[in-house]
């Protein structure tokens, strides 16, 4: 919904692509359009996600930055640290798609 004229845009799924596993309600984007169809939408660099399901820890060597999958809200999988629980809201790059850090 545009926040200035409370016009809402229907977007085809080929503009979104990919970048709809970080979409949340609420969120506000830029859509780039030309004579009024939508082109491309820019996300934030980054975005609270919380995790859903993760991978249990295993002990071992955690100086090496082990890592284990998570899955966030929106299905999207990522690789977090050991200390990343369900229930966690982390904070992941849009543009890399990886973790960046715990909120």
């Amino acid at each position: 919904m545009d926040t200035e004229t409370y016009d809402q845009t229907a977007l085809p799924a080929s503009v979104l692509g990919d970048q709809v596993r970080y979409l949340k309600e609420g969120m506000e984007l830029v859509l780039a359009t030309y004579e009024g169809e939508p082109l491309d939408v820019e996300l934030p660099t980054t975005v609270a996600l919380e995790v859903v399901e993760a991978e249990m820890a295993v002990a071992g060597d955690t100086a090496t930055g082990a890592m284990k999958k998570a899955t966030l809200e929106t299905g999207l999988g990522v690789q977090v640290p050991l200390f990343v629980e369900q229930g966690d809201v982390i904070r992941v790059d849009t543009r890399t798609g990886e973790y960046v850090t715990r909120v």
